[in-house]
């Protein structure tokens, strides 16, 4: 796989979901874990934000098993259509950033399935966030945004799921 060596926010969004989901949510955890102190303050902070939204849907990840947890995970990167992926699809970007933080929170707290131990990033995905730190802080804010806005399945454009019943 390739990637183009442009720093824009749109050009590093389409190379991060070119990674299959495990890879994309290992970078995301790393973003956190690297980058967080610059990165998610945006998010809590931010006077768009749901506080109380974003926590209720985290806490009900929480309650899950660890394997489920990270089910609904690659359901969000996945979009496929689940409940949890349409109450997700139906918050606002800020608030859908703050979700993700609280996940990487609870990665740390192991409320939240954590990464395995051990667990060092491809060189491709060590690339993009590097690529990432390298940006302006705006395009950093801009691209977690882009990253996090179309995953999930937005309730309000899908068609009924005569499978699921959604």
């Amino acid at each position: 796989m390739s990637y183009t060596t442009s720093n824009t926010a749109s050009d590093l969004v389409e190379a991060f979901q070119g990674l299959d989901a495990d890879t994309q949510l290992a970078l995301f955890y790393f973003i956190y874990k690297e980058m967080g102190g610059a990165i998610t303050p945006a998010a809590p902070g931010a006077s768009t934000v749901s506080p109380a939204i974003a926590e209720g849907l985290f806490n009900q990840v929480k309650e899950l098993p660890h394997e489920e947890q990270l089910n609904v995970q690659r359901d969000l990167i996945a979009r496929r259509n689940t409940q949890l992926t349409r109450e997700y699809g139906a918050l606002g970007d800020t608030t859908k950033l703050l979700f993700w933080y609280l996940l990487a929170q609870g990665m740390d707290q192991a409320t939240i399935i954590p990464m395995p131990a051990g667990y060092e990033l491809a060189q491709e995905a060590r690339a993009l966030l590097d690529r990432l730190k390298a940006m302006e802080f705006e395009q950093q804010i801009t691209f977690m945004r882009n990253y996090v806005s179309p995953m999930g399945v937005d309730p309000t454009v899908v068609e009924h799921d005569p499978e699921t019943g959604l």
